[in-house]
């Protein structure tokens, strides 16, 4: 046990390992987003931890819906989408969407100006047009062109190892 006493494992990403490198990429702490965009049957929302910032300058974000999800061609065919950034207090939302895409019932929402569901009261919502979509094995990478963002103070949802939880400031 060269780490101090802690069992370290190391393998070659295949077939066989699949479990383990998708415990290995848990290890990274996310925040949560649900991504929503207006499909062909209404609004739908989608839980992703495949979120980040691409550039200030244009300002560009990512995410990167499975291809294999229900919800992927309503995902990668809209022009406009929205990135909600997710409280701590928010977690069931997060569950709602994981589930079911269309799951809005309950929830305080509004359409935009552009037909996009919005989810009111998130920490932050990015509202963006698709820039451009690259293959990304079995998922895609979206790009979406910020348009305008509205934010607010309060701590993050944070996922880490298959499960919620905040961040903490240490004193």
């Amino acid at each position: 046990m060269p780490d101090g006493g802690v069992m370290t494992t190391s393998f070659v990403p295949s077939a066989e390992t699949g479990r383990a490198l998708r415990n290995a990429f848990g290890r990274f702490a996310t925040g949560v987003t649900v991504v929503t965009a207006e499909g062909s049957n209404g609004p739908v929302g989608i839980t992703a931890n495949s979120f980040s910032s691409v550039s200030l300058d244009p300002p560009l974000v990512l995410w990167c819906p499975a291809k294999s999800s229900r919800r992927y061609q309503s995902f990668v065919g809209a022009k406009h989408f929205a990135i909600h950034i997710l409280g701590s207090e928010q977690q069931s939302h997060c569950g709602a969407f994981a589930r079911e895409g269309a799951t809005f019932d309950g929830l305080d929402w509004e359409r935009d100006e552009r037909g996009v569901p919005v989810l009111n009261g998130c920490l932050a919502r990015f509202d963006c047009a698709t820039h451009a979509a690259h293959d990304g094995g079995d998922h895609t990478i979206i790009v979406g062109r910020v348009l305008s963002v509205t934010a607010r103070d309060g701590d993050p949802l944070v996922f880490s190892s298959g499960a919620f939880g905040r961040f903490t400031e240490r004193p």
